[in-house]
């Protein structure tokens, strides 16, 4: 396939994916929750928030942003620095609009049994034990799957070629 066509097929399939996500997303933003299953799911998004997200995409956007215009403006280091201390401050007491959003996507997605039970399961001790784990479990999880990832592309591709050779196709 020449390399024209893998883009249209790439794109079509962006839009394709981007249109059928928009679709399902947008209708079940919209429905009505419970304030009572909202208050449960955000009690449930609180007792697994180990990792800190808000605050590490906070400060990694913050890095990237003095990337950004110092690469361009050397000179204005100092600046920038005292800028971008500023605009995290003010997202600092942000977090719960974000955890809320969690919890309004739990809150949608489980009845208000589904998740007593699971903030049951999270407030146990190994519920606890596993909320704590979860950042250094997924670390490690991302690891695994990335030898995994580069080793199955190794191994696809020279699999493929075989396939080719044995049609007496080279590449």
């Amino acid at each position: 396939m020449n390399r024209d066509f893998m883009r249209g097929a790439k794109a079509i399939f962006a839009t394709v994916v981007t249109a059928s996500m928009i679709g399902l997303a947008a209708p079940a933003f919209a429905q009505e929750v419970a304030p009572e299953q909202l208050a449960l799911a955000r009690k449930y998004v609180d007792l697994t928030d180990r990792s800190a997200i808000y605050e590490v995409t906070i400060v990694e956007t913050g890095v990237q942003t003095m990337q950004q215009i110092v690469t361009q403006n050397p000179e204005i280091v100092e600046q920038t620095n005292a800028a971008i201390t500023k605009v995290i401050e003010e997202y600092r007491g942000r977090k719960g609009e974000l955890l809320d959003q969690f919890a309004r996507v739990y809150a949608l997605r489980f009845t208000m049994e589904e998740l007593q039970d699971i903030v049951t399961f999270y407030e146990s001790p190994t519920g606890q034990k596993l909320a704590q784990a979860n950042a250094e479990v997924n670390t490690d999880l991302q690891r695994v799957m990335q030898v995994f990832t580069n080793n199955l592309q190794r191994e696809f591709f020279a699999k493929v070629r075989a396939e080719l050779r044995a049609q007496n196709v080279e590449i």
